[in-house]
């Protein structure tokens, strides 16, 4: 976003957060934001539109600042799915509430952020690690171009930790570089077993990294020694 705001000289540049079952954005930043907010954040909900933060194991309420699924209810949220009542009873709740099974966090002042998917949560050894928090850690070292985390069968955890990193032009890693980076910096059960060094990601026709092809990919190869 810094950069579609500096380098294509967008300077208000805006970003809108929703998906096509609520028709289709719930929450946006302003023009008048900050930058920090604009650029870090989804923004504000909506006028008419509800939005909140819950736990996706309890359906609790969840407090400021603290992560679970995006929730949403608002006459934009679709009546069902064409013929699939099930699927809609299990993505549309008793009250009304759409839930969007993206994870994130809203801040006392009403801004949301997405922080993930819940899908791509990965349970190891009964620890929930989140992707996107491990993603944003690891591109602050300086030979990271890309890198995507995912969760590949593991017999004894049931899941383990890969990276894929994709490095900058001209620069070779090792493994062993990238767990001594993380020592002491994130939680152990976090460190990935297991790094790979790609040089690129299995995509959609739009663009976006399909993780499911590549933990079909990487299960494949590592399944030997899970």
């Amino acid at each position: 976003m810094n950069q579609v705001r500096t380098k294509m000289h967008c300077s208000e540049v805006v970003i809108a957060f929703g998906q096509t079952e609520s028709s289709p954005v719930m929450t946006m930043t302003r023009r008048d934001d900050p930058v920090k907010l604009r650029v870090a954040s989804v923004g504000r909900l909506l006028p008419d539109i509800e939005g909140k933060i819950i736990d996706p194991e309890t359906g609790n309420d969840s407090p400021v600042n603290m992560q679970g699924e995006i929730v949403t209810r608002s006459a934009c949220v679709m009546s069902g799915y064409y013929k699939m009542p099930e699927a809609t009873t299990e993505a549309i709740d008793k009250e009304g509430w759409l839930h969007t099974g993206d994870l994130g966090e809203v801040d006392q002042n009403g801004y949301f952020k997405v922080t993930g998917r819940i899908k791509d949560m990965i349970i190891r050894g009964g620890e929930n690690i989140y992707p996107r928090e491990l993603e944003n850690f690891l591109y602050k070292h300086p030979k990271v171009m890309n890198v995507q985390v995912i969760g590949i069968s593991d017999k004894k955890y049931g899941e383990q930790v890969l990276a894929a990193i994709q490095l900058k032009d001209g620069q070779k890693a090792t493994p062993e570089e990238f767990s001594e980076f993380c020592k002491g910096k994130i939680a152990r059960h976090k460190i990935p077993r297991y790094w790979d060094f790609v040089d690129g990601y299995p995509m959609t026709a739009s663009g976006k990294i399909q993780k499911y092809k590549m933990k079909e990919i990487f299960s494949e190869k590592y399944k030997t020694t899970s």
